[in-house]
């Protein structure tokens, strides 16, 4: 799984395909374990500029065939849980 990780992480710019079809790219910041599980921190780069940034995350799962793939989070307390997990790695990444 290291291996797996390693890979999206080499690819540091991810392109997803919102509900229209429309293409967006995000950078991927930070891949963060939680609870046995594994999560994406992407940062999008389409956004305007006087837009404050902000990061969307994702959880990394697999597919029918085994293939990594990025999908909602749909149950808000795993969200939350997620959320505050990554806050505390950058408020400790801060501190060193």
């Amino acid at each position: 799984m290291a291996e797996e990780k390693d890979e999206l992480m080499e690819s540091e710019n991810v392109i997803l395909v919102d509900e229209e079809g429309e293409e967006h790219t995000f950078v991927m910041l930070d891949v963060i374990e939680v609870e046995g599980g594994e999560y994406a921190i992407l940062q999008p780069l389409d956004e305007d500029e006087d837009d404050e940034p902000e990061a969307v995350i994702l959880k990394i799962d697999t597919d029918d065939n085994g293939e990594e793939i990025l999908t909602d989070i749909e149950d808000d307390e795993e969200w939350e849980r997620v959320a505050d997990a990554w806050q505390e790695a950058m408020e400790e990444e801060a501190g060193e």
